[in-house]
C-alpha cells in the first residue's frame, strides 16, 4: 500500500481504508471529507454566481486559508464600471461567502478573495468559449513532439469528435509557424478564431499557419496570456474606467471565520 487510495484489507471482517502518506484512515474518514469539500465548493459556486461573478478557482490550503478567485462577467452591469474586479466586488463577495460558509458549518481559519489575475486560469468548458480569439497558453500532461508548453490563439476545434466540441472538451490553438515568411499577425490570429468559432467545425477555413487541437483532458494548465502595453498589463484591450481600482494577484482582501 505504498501509494495513495483506496484498498480492502482482510480481517475478521473485510474493511475499505484510504491510505495517504504512509498513514491509514478509515474509508468513512475520507467520504466523510470529500463530501464536506464538496459542499463548501457548491456554497461557494452558488454564492459567487448569485452575486453575478464568475467563480475562476477554489482553493483550499491545509492550514484552513481558503482561497477564491472571482471575475466580471462581460456585458453585465456592476456598481463600478469596467471589465476588471474591483476591491468593492473582493469585500462583497466576502462578507456574503462568511455568512454562507457558516450555513455548513465549513472549517476555515481565513479567508481570501480576489481576482484571478491578467494570466488567468481557463478550467471549464465555459471558460474557453468566453476566451476564444484571445491568446492562450497550454501545458500538455504528455509531450507533443517533444514540447508541453504551446502558446497562440483560442479557436474552434478541428476534425475533433462531435460530441466533444458539443460539450466544450474539444478546442484549437492557432500557433504561428516559424517558416512562414510572414507569420499571423496576433489581430489577424484573433479575428481568424472568431469567424472559425462562428462558422463552426465543419465549415470550410482559409489558410492558417498551423492549428493545435486538443481535448481538455489533454491538457494540465491553460492561462491566459497577459496583454503588454506602454499602459501597463491588461488583460484585455479596455482600460479601468476612472476611480476603479483593478485587483491583482498581489491584492488580496482576506477575511477571518468569526
Amino acid at each position: 500500500m505504498s501509494g495513495a487510495g483506496l484498498y480492502r484489507i482482510g480481517c475478521k471482517v473485510d474493511r475499505l481504508v484510504f491510505v495517504t502518506n504512509g498513514r491509514i484512515f478509515p474509508a468513512h474518514f475520507f467520504c466523510s471529507t470529500v463530501f464536506h469539500w464538496m459542499t463548501w465548493l457548491k456554497v461557494v459556486e452558488t454564492t459567487v454566481s448569485g452575486l453575478g461573478y464568475e467563480l475562476v478557482d477554489c482553493e483550499r490550503s491545509s492550514g484552513g486559508l481558503l482561497r477564491v478567485y472571482i471575475d466580471r462577467f462581460p456585458d453585465q452591469a456592476y456598481d463600478l464600471p469596467g471589465d476588471l474586479v474591483t476591491v468593492d466586488d473582493c469585500e462583497k463577495v466576502t462578507r456574503q461567502l462568511q455568512y454562507a460558509l457558516e450555513t455548513v458549518d465549513a472549517d476555515y481559519s481565513r479567508l481570501e478573495v480576489s481576482s484571478p489575475g491578467v494570466d488567468r486560469p481557463l478550467k471549464t468548458p465555459a471558460h474557453f468559449a468566453r476566451f476564444v480569439g484571445e491568446e492562450i497558453a497550454i501545458t500538455l500532461k504528455v509531450p507533443f513532439q517533444g514540447v508541453k508548453k504551446y502558446s497562440g490563439t483560442l479557436c474552434a476545434a478541428q476534425d475533433a469528435d462531435p460530441a466533444q466540441v458539443e460539450a466544450g472538451q474539444a478546442w484549437g490553438l492557432v500557433l504561428r509557424s516559424p517558416d512562414a515568411d510572414k507569420p499571423l499577425s496576433k489581430t489577424a490570429a484573433k479575428k481568424l478564431a472568431k469567424e472559425q468559432a462562428k462558422a463552426g467545425p465543419d465549415a470550410v477555413q482559409g489558410p492558417v499557419d498551423q492549428v493545435l487541437s486538443f481535448t481538455l483532458d489533454e491538457i494540465r494548465e491553460a492561462r491566459l496570456v497577459p496583454a503588454v502595453s506602454f499602459k501597463g498589463r491588461s488583460r484585455r484591450a479596455a482600460s479601468p474606467a476612472a476611480g476603479e481600482v483593478a485587483v491583482d494577484e498581489a491584492q488580496e482582501l482576506g477575511g477571518q471565520k468569526k
